[in-house]
């Protein structure tokens, strides 16, 4: 099964959406609609840092979502990049669907110049974590968060 990646336009937000609901409840958060609506608006400005791509299968139906953020770093001189959200519809798991949108960000990574791409996920996904480890390094790194 082959999939077309490409940006999200903003006519995709109807889309997007159900998948990324899915993506929160799958982490069990709940982000206030004022910030998705501020983070749907960031993805199609051009000053801002942020892309979205999503994964369409043969009938044009949005089946993976991936985000990415560049912001500069103290280690390298290169811009780097934090793929920050990754979700894949469940019957798209498996599929090569989430290398594939890994891929489309690491392209676009090279594309700007950067030095690194970087993401996260929680130590209890195993089925995220057998696709990562095939395919990138883990950094022994623990993070830790505050609240403001």
């Amino acid at each position: 099964m082959t999939n077309t990646i490409r940006p999200l336009s903003p006519s995709d937000r109807a889309a997007w959406e159900p998948l990324w609901q899915a993506y929160q409840r799958f982490y069990e958060v709940v982000i206030p609609t004022e910030t998705t609506d501020l983070t749907w608006g960031r993805f199609h400005e051009p000053i801002e840092p942020m892309h979205a791509f999503g994964a369409f299968d043969a009938e044009g139906r949005l089946v993976g979502i991936v985000h990415a953020i560049f912001h500069r770093s103290t280690w390298l001189p290169q811009w780097t990049c934090y793929l920050q959200d990754l979700y894949v519809g469940g019957d798209q798991r498996g599929l090569g669907t989430g290398a594939a949108l890994i891929d489309a960000v690491a392209d676009l990574a090279r594309a700007h110049d950067a030095g690194r791409l970087y993401w996260m996920t929680h130590e209890s996904n195993a089925t995220a974590r057998r696709l990562y480890d095939k395919i990138a390094e883990k950094s022994g790194f623990i993070q830790y968060r505050k609240a403001l």
